[in-house]
């Protein structure tokens, strides 16, 4: 950010020369010192600088100039730069006109020429001055702005890939004021189209994909190789855990991941039952750990979606979203799982605009004072109902069984009994969503009827699906897409492994799916335990089946 600007005002340049050598050497590291050898051309340098969003702190200016007075300068300048501090310098017979133009150009404080030593009378003026300037001095943001609506669910998954990734942004709501039109304008752009996102360089993109945010805001997007020993397909806990191992024991380990590194987990407000942790860690944080200590050690993460998986005889070939392919060894599916849509009127219309999937980090100070509404009983939703409460006047939890015990572990529901802004309503879900634009209401099926309330912000965590329509066919799921490995293969009556073609001899490892060279690791395994330990520790173990693997070849 540019320093905010000194501007020294005198027609004699000797004492101009004075003024700016003392100001140099006192002020030089913070703010640049401007010069002007008249009232009007001190004007016009702060049109130009106005012009171009420089902030002025304090205007230095001589009372006896031809053309201009020195009042007549500050008087002026005020519509310019309303919040400068103002100083004139006088001589003594100037004095009674200095303290007139107190009142009458609202400066600040007038200085007696000479001002010598400047330590004495110079120095300690203008410090208090500039103090008081800058305690009400807001600089101007230079990172990137979204401009978008809190409804559209282009705008809110713009905001949640910048939040989930760590990158810092402003948000201007057109609908909030006139900032976010000012904005548009200045680069020849309207609402019609939102959002639209304002890069730190002032560039602007409109209605960006996801992978063209990801490349303008400095992700990675391509590997840096043609070949791996392993691919992993997912940056969740299993997928990190996968990362670390798999780069500390040499392999060749690239990390895919199409959203943010943390999948599920990344999203929770507080995870207290983690070991290690004894205060208690937020997803966000224990992802963001992972990732620095992968990345330490050796591994290579990009931000892609991989599309599908190709068998070349020994080889695994990952075709990512952009076209690109990678080669590998082993690939390592970690892709987690998601959460199961509501099959209710509404639902569909109104994602993104009301009904979200998921934590929603970025929507979390915009439910500030009003009643959110969290569907489920699990760990993740009694954690975002914790979250939620800190900004919301009421937290509202819907869920569909007779209570928590069953699904939700001892600490969280003790927590949330102590929430006074949180309320359990067991035995009642949703039946339909209402609202045109936006969500306005929703109707309840509940143990007295059916209800209506007042909703803007629905948070949804129920059910688990799958992520694994892009795998190839040979790799063995059951009934809802989970994927079988290991013994689990046996016990449905999978004896051999498919490979390209042909059959394997051996029986599988442990984590090894129907195809050799393919292994699964965390909830999106067949009768996996969803917590963040047990994902971590069949990441890790999983690299130990991987070594064997490689060793057979």
């Amino acid at each position: 950010m540019a320093r905010p600007i000194l501007l020294a005002v005198d027609d004699d340049t000797s004492v101009l020369e004075a003024v700016v050598g003392d100001l140099r050497r006192k002020y030089a590291q913070e703010y640049r010192i401007v010069r002007a050898a008249s009232g009007q051309a001190a004007l016009d340098t702060c049109t130009q600088l106005k012009d171009r969003g420089d902030a002025v702190a304090l205007f230095l200016s001589d009372q006896r100039m031809p053309g201009m007075t020195g009042v007549d300068f500050l008087s002026r300048a005020i519509t310019l730069y309303p919040d400068a501090k103002r100083v004139l310098l006088t001589a003594y017979a100037d004095t009674e006109a200095a303290i007139r133009a107190i009142n009458t150009a609202k400066i600040h404080y007038y200085l007696n020429k000479p001002w010598d030593p400047p330590e004495e009378k110079l120095y300690p003026v203008l410090d208090d001055l500039l103090v008081s300037w800058h305690q009400g001095y807001k600089p101007p943001y230079e990172g990137l702005q979204v401009v978008g609506t809190r409804w559209g669910s282009q705008d809110h998954a713009v905001r949640d890939f910048l939040s989930r990734n760590h990158v810092s942004y402003r948000w201007l709501n057109p609908e909030a004021g006139n900032e976010a039109a000012d904005a548009l304008k200045a680069r020849g752009l309207d609402d019609s189209k939102l959002p639209v996102v304002i890069f730190s360089d002032g560039t602007a993109a409109v209605q960006p994909t996801q992978m063209e945010l990801a490349e303008k805001v400095g992700l990675k997007t391509q590997a840096d190789n043609e070949f791996y020993d392993v691919v992993v397909v997912g940056a969740g806990p299993a997928g990190l855990a996968a990362g670390v191992y798999g780069a500390s024991e040499g392999l060749r380990t690239l990390v895919v991941e199409p959203d943010a590194v943390g999948g599920q987990a990344g999203s929770s407000s507080r995870i207290e039952n983690y070991l290690g942790f004894p205060q208690g860690i937020s997803g966000d944080e224990l992802a963001k750990r992972g990732f620095i200590q992968a990345q330490r050690l050796g591994a290579e993460f990009v931000t892609q979606r991989v599309m599908s998986i190709e068998l070349d005889k020994q080889y695994r070939i990952v075709k990512l979203e952009d076209g690109r392919e990678v080669s590998c060894s082993v690939v390592l599916v970690a892709t987690g799982v998601s959460w199961c849509k509501l099959d209710v009127p509404g639902s569909d219309a109104l994602v993104g605009a009301g009904v979200y999937y998921g934590a929603a980090q970025s929507e979390a100070a915009a439910c500030k004072d009003e009643e959110v509404f969290v569907v489920g009983g699990a760990n993740s939703a009694g954690q975002a109902a914790m979250n939620f409460a800190k900004y919301a006047r009421k937290v509202t939890m819907l869920v569909r069984g007779k209570g928590l015990e069953s699904s939700m572990s001892k600490y969280l529901i003790d927590q949330i009994a102590a929430m006074p802004n949180i309320v359990v309503e067991t035995g009642t879900e949703i039946t339909r969503f209402c609202g045109m634009e936006h969500l306005e209401g929703i109707e309840l099926k509940t143990p007295r009827g059916t209800e209506y309330r007042s909703a803007t912000s629905v948070f949804i965590f129920i059910g688990a699906a799958p992520k694994t329509h892009w795998l190839p066919e040979q790799v063995c799921r059951d009934e809802r897409g989970f994927v079988l490995a290991g013994p689990d293969l046996k016990r449905v009556g999978i004896e051999r492994m498919a490979g390209n073609g042909g059959a394997a001899d051996r029986d599988p490892y442990l984590l090894e799916t129907s195809v050799p060279g393919i292994f699964v690791a965390g909830d999106v395994r067949h009768g996996s335990v969803k917590r963040a330990a047990s994902a971590v520790g069949e990441g890790s173990i999983a690299i130990q089946f991987v070594h064997q693997y490689l060793a057979g070849f």
